[in-house]
């Protein structure tokens, strides 16, 4: 004979309540986040300095998100979000002067995405991995190339500003099809082979010989025209002394430097004073002699 569950065994436990709670409970934080999930799917968010790329069911629209938030549908619509900050990018390129020689550029290039073209960057072009690959990278070696062609490898290093400035404008015109706009570009460092280097140290060596032997050439010459002035002057001096020494500036000068004491001369015919007259007159008969004899 079967017996009958007491009316106590089927009354649910303490437990079984509880868990049935925390069930429910859980059951409602799903529904919630569910439902905050699907509200949200209805918008989407364009993030300070990006642009949003409107895409319905795949295909680009022409339709450019600004910064915010912006209601879509979803599955419909799908939105992909691009920078357009100022982006900076290195890149070493190597090309030929215009007289052959190897030159090696780090260039540092300043770009970003033109806002209102940035769905048909991403439609033509993709993320900004592929724009920097295919795009950014081969158009600047593409444009050094170009450019340093122009300039022979000296040139390239004095007119470095003119250099700049046709890498600048080319750049600018070889990117702008792509929707990408050039802020700056700077040739950080410009360097050439070993060999040429070694060429170029050993000219600047030959031309700073060449100076100081010019130097020293000119000195000579300097010192020797000095020379000859000096003895044309002396020459000219002894001239004009002969032509203005006469009878009467001797005297005066005699005159002029006498202490009142007459010299004596001592001789066979006993001691007599000197007289300053007849030496003069000696004088100038030495001289009319001497001009005679150059005549004849």
């Amino acid at each position: 004979m079967e017996t009958l569950p007491k009316l106590s065994d089927l009354k649910p436990t303490r437990t079984s309540r509880r868990a049935n709670k925390d069930l429910y409970a859980t059951g409602k934080v799903f529904l919630f986040l569910f439902g905050l999930a699907m509200v949200a799917s209805f918008f989407v968010i364009v993030n300070a300095g990006e642009r949003g790329v409107l895409l319905k069911f795949g295909e680009v629209q022409n339709t450019v998100l600004g910064e915010g938030i912006h209601p879509i549908i979803p599955i419909v619509h799908t939105v992909k979000n691009l920078s357009v900050r100022v982006q900076s990018q290195e890149i070493t390129a190597e090309a030929s002067s215009k007289d052959l020689q190897d030159v090696y550029t780090d260039v540092a290039l300043n770009w970003h995405i033109v806002p209102e073209e940035t769905y048909l960057i991403f439609q033509q072009i993709g993320e900004q991995t592929a724009i920097i690959q295919h795009i950014i990278n081969p158009a600047v070696e593409e444009v050094l190339k170009a450019v340093m062609a122009r300039y022979t490898a000296e040139e390239i290093i004095t007119k470095r500003g003119q250099v700049k400035t046709g890498v600048d404008q080319a750049l600018i015109e070889r990117l702008r099809p792509y929707h990408i706009a050039v802020d700056d570009i700077s040739l950080v460092h410009v360097h050439f082979s070993n060999r040429f280097s070694d060429a170029v140290e050993a000219k600047q060596v030959a031309e700073q010989e060449a100076k100081r032997a010019e130097f020293v050439a000119l000195k000579a010459i300097k010192e020797a025209e000095a020379r000859v002035n000096l003895a044309k002057g002396e020459a000219e001096a002894q001239r004009l002394l002969r032509e203005n020494l006469t009878p009467e500036l001797l005297q005066r000068q005699v005159i002029e430097k006498w202490n009142g004491n007459l010299p004596l001369i001592v001789g066979s015919t006993g001691t007599k004073l000197l007289d300053l007259r007849q030496l003069v007159e000696t004088n100038q008969r030495i001289q009319t002699g001497g001009h005679e004899s150059a005549r004849e």
